[in-house]
């Protein structure tokens, strides 16, 4: 029998209709309001001719429509499909035409979009964050309607032409069922705070799905600044787990080294989505009392593949093992498993692994094999099944013929005395192919110089590791979800 989420998550909360279930704007929503608002976002789905396998899409802040249409959509055995409303104008009309939506539903706030949208005669209607949109009509004459489909996200493709993965309901039933059993601080019960964006897998799946899945109350934040409202957030949820991706940390520790006050339900930080610095795992461990521990996934493994399980099995500098269900290869570049402990590309296999890419066999013939995925992450796995990233394969530094791995060389560089942040990309150079480059964040009252920074390295790891230009820079291009955009970085020094 085939897993559905709106079942369980509809067994769950008719279990206690007086459970609380989303905290938004200073109020709890109870399972009975969160029924009844979800119904009546099915009946007007229904009226408005969807059909199972219908793609819902929506451009949403974090709010609770994005779960009461999730699960509207998937009552009608429906999709829905999550998008960033700041993908820019032409990207969205070339994904929306990809994915081939039966309708489009916009924030209120997002007028332009709309017009954009419904200028390239899709249908689409502006809805309250936490009401219900009012009545339309979608589109009738779409094809490949997979009702099994609970979700499509938009990923950032290297070619720029529309990449977007569907997920099963049993792809994110395994995933989160997952993180739930295994890693320390989801229990039943505990506040989980949903800040990051969710049109992006890893605020979707862990900060939407599972908390509706497994009973954790969630707290509903549109975005995560200004850090007022985030602070104020917390303790007035009573938000005992914050899911977060590096870049948030910094700014977390800042406010509070100013008097804001994190409150004391708040036991545990998950990161993803980039590397946990060390040093600001002990500085949130020290200063604050918070357990601070690193994830690691991908939007086709819906997303987690890994964590720290709990504070006592943590490793650190790992991204913990896999989760139970995830069958793990480590593969060199003839495709072949190396021996243990040796460095090569990470492959995985089980139900938490998306079939392939939506509409895409090309591409899904690249990283999909008989099961298994292709991450193109290189990975070590020790003896315990702790996994290391090394870096992106796409990312990796090749100096005269040696591998250099970015990570790495952040790593050291983010040990020395003044720097707040350390980004290292690969430029050309006609001698060697490439070589490393830094761009630097100093702190405040820093006085730092490049020489500094590039003779520490020199004392730290091989010539070919050190970076041989140090640029320091006030920020760095970030995605929607905070993380790097290291593409950007490359491009600019091709410019300059």
């Amino acid at each position: 029998m085939s897993i559905r989420l709106e079942e369980v998550i509809g067994k769950r909360l008719a279990g206690d209709q007086s459970q609380r279930v989303i905290w938004w704007k200073g109020t709890w929503w109870d399972a009975e309001k969160v029924e009844q608002k979800t119904e009546e976002c099915a009946s007007i789905l229904r009226e408005a001719g969807f059909q199972p396998g219908s793609r819902l899409a929506a451009f949403l802040p974090n709010s609770p429509l994005v779960l009461l249409l999730s699960m509207a959509a998937w009552r009608l055995g429906g999709t829905f499909a999550p998008l960033n409303p700041r993908g820019g104008v032409e990207w969205i009309l070339r994904i929306l035409d990809h994915l081939d939506p039966f309708a489009v539903v916009v924030g209120e706030e997002m007028t332009p979009l709309e017009e954009a949208i419904r200028g390239a005669g899709i249908p689409v209607v502006a809805a309250p964050s936490d009401g219900v949109p009012p009545a339309f009509t979608g589109k009738r004459d779409r094809i490949g309607q997979d009702p099994d489909i609970a979700v499509i996200f938009a990923t950032s493709g290297t070619t720029g032409a529309p990449k977007a993965v569907p997920l099963t309901h049993e792809n994110l039933y395994d995933n989160t069922k997952g993180v739930h059993e295994t890693i320390e601080g989801f229990d039943k019960g505990r506040v989980l705070m949903n800040v990051l964006p969710n049109f992006h897998s890893f605020g979707y799946t862990v900060c939407s799905v599972l908390p509706l899945l497994w009973g954790l109350p969630e707290a509903l934040l549109p975005g995560f600044m200004p850090l007022k409202n985030l602070f104020e957030g917390l303790r007035d949820s009573g938000t005992g787990i914050l899911i977060a991706v590096p870049t948030m940390l910094p700014f977390i520790l800042g406010a509070a080294s100013k008097g804001e006050k994190l409150p004391s339900e708040l036991r545990y930080i998950l990161t993803g989505g980039g590397k946990l610095d060390p040093l600001l795992e002990k500085r949130f461990r020290d200063q604050l009392g918070v357990i601070t521990y690193e994830g690691y996934g991908l939007t086709e493994c819906s997303p987690v593949v890994s964590c720290n399980p709990s504070d006592a099995l943590r490793k650190t500098g790992t991204v913990g093992p896999a989760l139970p269900s995830y069958t793990v290869e480590v593969r060199g570049e003839d495709g072949h498993p190396v021996p243990p402990g040796q460095d090569g590309v990470l492959w995985l296999k089980g139900p938490s692994v998306a079939g392939g890419y939506f509409r895409d066999p090309e591409l899904s013939a690249e990283r999909f094999h008989d099961g298994w995925i292709d991450t193109g992450d290189m990975v070590r796995v020790d003896e315990d099944g702790y996994i290391s990233i090394l870096d992106r394969v796409s990312d990796m530094i090749i100096v005269g013929g040696f591998n250099v791995y970015p990570q790495e060389v952040e790593t050291v560089i983010k040990e020395i005395p003044g720097v707040k942040e350390a980004v290292v990309v690969g430029v050309s150079n006609p001698v060697s192919g490439e070589v490393p480059m830094a761009f630097v964040i100093k702190e405040e009252t820093a006085d730092l110089e490049s020489n500094t920074i590039i003779s520490y390295c020199k004392e730290k790891m091989a010539h070919f590791k050190v970076p041989r230009k140090v640029k320091f820079v006030t920020e760095l291009p970030l995605s929607a979800v905070g993380k790097v955009l290291k593409r950007k970085l490359r491009e600019q020094m091709v410019r300059e």
